[in-house]
């Protein structure tokens, strides 16, 4: 799931990345173009099997990402706006901040 918040006077967006991961994960990252593709860790959701990453990103962009799940296992999330082909035979998530 992703959660967008607007700002009427930035020019920037809050969003929250949240993904609900089977019993045994235990760690998921997020890989995106604006972290540099490398994996960022998400916070767990205590008494639950969700983990989340809130960040701000510049208004009026696209962005691709990905989940990498216990270090081997990427997952795209299904409420994506949008996916792209990644060039590796499958797709990236992108995440719209176009208000």
């Amino acid at each position: 799931m992703i959660n967008k918040r607007f700002f009427k006077t930035k020019d920037e967006v809050e969003v929250t990345f949240e993904i609900e991961v089977p019993d045994d994960a235990s760690q998921v990252a997020i890989v995106a173009d604006f972290l540099g593709w490398q994996p960022e860790p998400m916070k767990k959701v205590p008494k639950s099997h969700q983990f989340k990453f809130k960040t701000r990103l510049p208004k009026d962009g696209e962005f691709q990402f990905r989940y990498l799940m216990d270090g081997d296992t990427w997952v795209n999330d299904p409420r994506a706006d949008n996916y792209i082909p990644n060039g590796y035979g499958e797709d990236n998530c992108l995440v719209s901040t176009h208000d």
